[in-house]
């Protein structure tokens, strides 16, 4: 895949979600939707909408393997023990973003929601940036929500989880397992 940027807010955003094939050309866009991470890992393949599963929780920072590991026990999370330095400044271990580029923070994810229009999926996909309704992913491996909700990683850890921002017919930065796949949009 070849990104595109865009200047917005102070950043220079990739145009498109991680994986995506295409800037969306609507909210409802699959080609558009891109892959879907877990909170902390690589890009390792596991963020492929079909990747397969596995039950076995991760003792390191990689994995070393492309299955998406699904949890169901608190505090839902693929590694034991937790890390929240994994998309962290300065350090950025296992940063999924090409080099040069890292996970925007809750802030930064935080001002381009409040830049938007109105704060639901119609200001998201009318930002210049274009987000498009990408889904989720279970942290027991199924896949819900496409062409109804957007949800993106911030690279900020909050206790035992992580934040995203989300967007359908409302838009706010909220807590999630960080076994849970959901879409990346990448920052410098």
């Amino acid at each position: 895949v070849t990104y595109g940027t865009l200047e917005r807010n102070g950043l220079c955003w990739m145009d498109r979600n991680m994986g995506a094939e295409q800037v969306a050309q609507s909210a409802y866009d699959t080609q558009a939707y891109g892959d879907l991470f877990q909170w902390g890992r690589l890009d390792d393949g596991h963020q492929y909408r079909k990747s397969e599963t596995t039950s076995a929780l991760s003792y390191t920072d990689d994995p070393g393997h492309d299955m998406f590991i699904i949890s169901s026990d608190l505090p839902i999370d693929w590694r034991y023990p937790k890390n929240d330095d994994l998309w962290q400044k300065p350090s950025l271990i296992n940063n999924p973003c090409p080099q040069g580029w890292r996970v925007p923070s809750e802030e930064e994810l935080q001002a381009e929601m409040e830049s938007w229009d109105t704060p639901d999926i119609n200001g998201a996909f009318g930002s210049t940036l274009k987000w498009p309704l990408s889904g989720y992913r279970f942290s027991f491996g199924s896949l819900a929500y496409e062409g109804q909700w957007g949800i993106v990683w911030t690279s900020s850890a909050y206790n035992d989880y992580a934040l995203t921002l989300s967007y359908g017919n409302t838009a706010h930065i909220g807590e999630d397992g960080r076994a849970a796949g959901a879409a990346v949009r990448c920052v410098r």
